[in-house]
């Protein structure tokens, strides 16, 4: 494969990011995301503009994966975005609204970088002791008997996704899907402090939103090539899986602060290999 251009070299440059192009940058994207965000939200229509498909979303991860971007502040303040929305799933429109306010704010101010560093440490630390308290306003109590405020909660979410076209009765019955899944990765004997499961949600192409459906269990992936190798022999809908929550590398779990006595002339290495062929058999029988 031959380049219609010759890869240039990378340039370094010594542009201020205080300068009138980083503003304007950092204008745009604020302008962009700002009018996305909100019920009254609109769409964004995203092209190359070299040809390709067009992708018409309103959603931080698809805007800012879409989005090409030069700047070295953007660069930065898009992947901090990216990441956020990876680690919790939600708030990328507004966290990208507020970073880009802030820097603004900054450049406009014209204050150190020390002193902005300690003023923004000392912003995170009061916004962090507020969403902790019991006086903030953002914390809901939601009683787990009755599905009311859950189900008001869901339905917001939906209907501010205009893209998704759907009618009243196609949100009712996702939101109560939606909150049937969340109910079913709380575990049984949850405590104070809990690890939620997870829900995947998996989209079919010609099905109707109205036949969609809760299937609790585990989803492994099998590649076409894998089912097409499986589909002939079983001759049946179902399969046999064995899950394993431990490593079958062979390697030792972590025995924290005790200690594994071995027999002189045991090998560990020969031990796990014969309860690995072992373990193979009884799966086979």
């Amino acid at each position: 494969m031959s380049r219609l251009e010759a890869k240039k070299p990378s340039i370094c440059r010594r542009e201020p990011l205080t300068g009138e192009r980083a503003g304007a940058s950092l204008a745009a994207l604020r302008g962009l995301v700002t009018s996305c965000y909100g019920p009254a939200g609109r769409l964004k229509q995203l092209h190359n503009g070299r040809g390709g498909p067009v992708a018409t979303t309103s959603h931080s991860a698809a805007l800012l994966a879409g989005l090409p971007v030069s700047h070295p502040v953007l660069k930065v303040l898009t992947a901090a975005v990216r990441n956020h929305v990876a680690c919790f799933s939600d708030g990328g429109l507004f966290t990208a609204i507020l970073c880009c306010n802030l820097v603004e704010n900054v450049q406009r101010l014209g204050l150190t970088p020390t002193t902005v560093i300690k003023l923004n440490k000392h912003l995170l630390s009061l916004c962090t002791r507020y969403l902790k308290s019991e006086v903030c306003a953002c914390r809901i109590p939601v009683d787990f008997g009755s599905t009311e405020i859950l189900l008001s909660l869901v339905r917001s979410i939906l209907t501010s996704k205009p893209a998704c076209m759907l009618i009243a009765k196609e949100i009712d019955h996702i939101s109560t899907l939606i909150l049937r899944a969340f109910l079913l990765t709380i575990p049984e004997d949850a405590q104070e402090h809990i690890i939620l499961g997870k829900s995947i949600i998996v989209p079919l192409k010609g099905q109707r939103v109205i036949d969609s459906a809760v299937l609790p269990g585990i989803l492994i992936e099998v590649s076409e090539v894998q089912l097409m190798k499986i589909l002939p022999i079983r001759k049946s809908d179902s399969f046999k899986v064995a899950v394993f929550c431990v490593s079958l590398s062979g390697d030792l779990s972590d025995t924290g602060e005790g200690t594994l006595l071995v027999s002189y002339g045991v090998s560990l290495e020969n031990a796990a290999l014969d309860q690995l062929f072992n373990l193979g058999r009884q799966l086979l029988e």
